[in-house]
């Protein structure tokens, strides 16, 4: 079988990816994308790359396996986790079911917060920086509508107060929420280590410099960050890293829920 894992600076989507890999125990190539520079969507040697084209997470990480590009971090973690080790999601069904809805919850409405307040922060200087030809060259490979039309309101700088607003009440909430969950002593968010906290940490651990008064006086969730922190996966996966700060990089993300 030939595999290849594709991805970013360890944060947000990559982070989950990579971390599940280390977790996992797979022997499984890695290969660095710039996601900023585009390099997602030049990808060579692709048989199928329908959910690379048409998946909704936005610059997410891609498992390539003989030819087919899969995408989506929390499948893809899945994925690597049932290839392998098998020990980061709940065997109780319904503990189960509680580790999926939580990760649906921070797919859906924290990450679309993340990636809008990461790249207005850290990404729009740097598009706006490049010429109109090198910008429609950059995103030439791009299928996606919804995508594309993202990478150009994030070159325009178009960040309406509403969306800035909305995003960061997200972030905001997504960390009330987990350190309520967090306050009976638990150790993780979902029973055992899961594949919900690194979900939760790759979305979160970059917010911590954007929107800090989201996160004053939540100590339950400061000492969960230390031990997701403190685990060698972890520590391994964020040695993944190009930049000096992994936590500052961010391309686009999941389209922000029209619906609320």
């Amino acid at each position: 079988m030939s595999a290849i894992l594709y991805y970013g600076e360890p944060n947000g989507a990559s982070f989950t990816v990579l971390a599940a890999l280390e977790e996992s125990r797979l022997n499984i190539e890695t290969r660095y994308l710039d996601l900023l520079s585009g390099a997602r969507h030049r990808i060579v040697g692709l048989t199928d790359r329908v959910a690379l084209d048409m998946g909704v997470e936005g610059e997410g990480p891609v498992l390539v396996i003989n030819g087919e590009a899969m995408t989506e971090s929390v499948f893809i973690a899945q994925y690597l986790d049932e290839a392998g080790a098998g020990h980061m999601q709940p065997k109780d069904a319904h503990t189960h079911w509680q580790m999926l809805m939580w990760c649906r919850r921070v797919t859906e409405r924290a990450a679309p917060a993340a990636a809008f307040l990461g790249c207005r922060s850290n990404a729009h200087t740097k598009l706006a920086a490049i010429s109109e030809a090198a910008f429609a060259d950059l995103t030439a490979h791009i299928v996606s509508p919804d995508l594309k039309a993202r990478w150009e309101a994030l070159r325009r700088g178009d960040f309406q107060q509403a969306q800035e607003e909305d995003s960061i009440a997200k972030i905001s909430d997504l960390a009330a929420l987990c350190n309520t969950q967090l306050g009976d002593g638990r150790d993780w968010l979902i029973g055992d280590y899961s594949i919900a906290d690194l979900v939760t940490y790759g979305w979160l651990a970059g917010m911590r410099g954007i929107v800090p008064d989201a996160f004053a006086d939540r100590s339950k969730l400061a000492v969960w960050f230390a031990r997701v922190e403190a685990r060698p996966s972890v520590q391994r996966a964020l040695a993944h890293a190009i930049a000096a700060h992994p936590g500052q990089h961010w391309a686009p993300g999941p389209e922000i829920n029209r619906w609320g």
